[in-house]
């Protein structure tokens, strides 16, 4: 279930680049996060049917918490996947695949920052080899960041303030799927004011787009992130991890077999350091959990 999940997160850049194609960036993300909404609310009812049928006591959550913790997600999710959705329109799926999975390394720096806890020396050496493999992917001969690199890495910037925030209210009582549900329609609210107000939209191309639409909307939000919870269930967190963090994998792979995008042997020495950083900062995570 887990390998699935990094699969489509992987195939869903493909989709986000593709649907550039038809739409505008705002008007894509309006789509793809309002379907994505809706298709969590009937994934919630059957949880809490089969909750009900196996006869477990119900669980009370703070509803204030909850509904509050998907306002605050909504937004940070509507930054950062704008970002995301305008840098792709810049680069290749590949490249914004790793970049945007240097959120992992960023999340223990914006903690040590928040919390003024000391950052692990070996957490410091990750970065390092995070900023190496991003040098070698993304700056060129005349030591610039092309414009949709930049955005990507703004994008991971605030997917890391993301998981951050998502952290915190998830410790103060709140039902996750129900506040995941909230945050899908607080930023698919924003992006539909961005979608008006800065760009033309019209139903023919948006129609036009319904096939990566439906895909990143369907597949990325609402199967992947289904799949994810029941399987973490039965998996250990670090395999889980691990697993997941093969999104960006598959999204350099598919972009080369769908898209037919290339990457340089320098670009593909980003991605394996960009990648070993990854990984391990996961596997310092788990064992600063375990203790």
């Amino acid at each position: 279930m887990l390998l699935i999940t990094s699969f489509i997160w992987g195939t869903a850049f493909v989709a986000q680049s593709d649907g550039m194609n038809y739409v505008e960036p705002f008007t894509y993300n309006a789509m793809r996060t309002l379907l994505g909404g809706f298709v969590l609310i009937p994934i919630i009812l059957i949880f809490k049917a089969v909750g009900k049928h196996t006869g477990a006591p119900p669980l009370k959550y703070s509803l204030k918490n909850t509904v509050k913790g998907g306002i605050c997600c909504g937004v940070v999710l509507f930054i950062a996947s704008s970002f995301q959705q305008f840098g792709i329109a810049y680069t290749t799926t590949g490249k914004a695949g790793f970049i945007t999975a240097l959120y992992i390394v960023l999340v223990p720096l914006l903690l040590g920052m928040i919390l003024k806890k000391a950052v692990p020396l070996k957490m410091w050496l990750f970065v390092l080899i995070a900023v190496v493999g991003f040098w070698f992917l993304c700056i060129n001969e005349d030591f610039r960041i092309s414009k949709g690199d930049f955005l990507v890495l703004c994008c991971a910037l605030f997917f890391a303030a993301h998981i951050i925030v998502v952290d915190h209210f998830i410790e103060q009582n709140t039902d996750g799927m129900l506040m995941s549900c909230i945050q899908f329609f607080t930023a698919a609210v924003f992006m539909l004011i961005g979608m008006f107000v800065f760009e033309s939209p019209n139903i023919d191309s948006i129609i036009d787009a319904k096939i990566p639409v439906l895909y990143a909307g369907i597949m990325s939000s609402g199967v992947a992130y289904t799949m994810q919870i029941l399987g973490q269930r039965y998996t250990a967190p670090t395999i889980a991890t691990l697993l997941m963090s093969l999104e960006s994998v598959f999204a350099a792979l598919s972009g080369w077999l769908i898209l037919h995008e290339k990457l340089s042997p320098k670009e593909l020495c980003g991605c394996g350091l960009v990648f070993t950083a990854v990984i391990l900062a996961q596997l310092v995570g788990e064992d600063r959990k375990k203790e």
